[in-house]
């Protein structure tokens, strides 16, 4: 159960960090997705630069798997 919490928080963090960087990027988030999707219906496609699309759809779930992988590798160090 401490292994999935450490992995938890370290994917929480991660995922805080990523969302700051790309606000100050100007990409939006899923946040941002949603919203527009909630306003603009299915048009809000058309409105994702391919940027948007790469980082949503590649990027932000590799990061999270790279929180995922510095969560498992901090158990394992504090565990030994």
């Amino acid at each position: 159960m401490i292994r999935l919490y450490i992995i938890g928080i370290a994917i929480l963090i991660i995922a805080i960090l990523a969302n700051g960087i790309i606000l100050k990027l100007g990409i939006k988030s899923w946040y941002d997705f949603i919203a527009l999707l909630n306003h603009e219906g299915s048009s809000a496609f058309r409105q994702l630069s391919i940027l948007d699309y790469l980082w949503l759809f590649i990027g932000y779930p590799l990061i999270l798997g790279c929180g995922n992988w510095i969560g498992n590798t901090i158990h394992k160090l504090i565990i030994k």
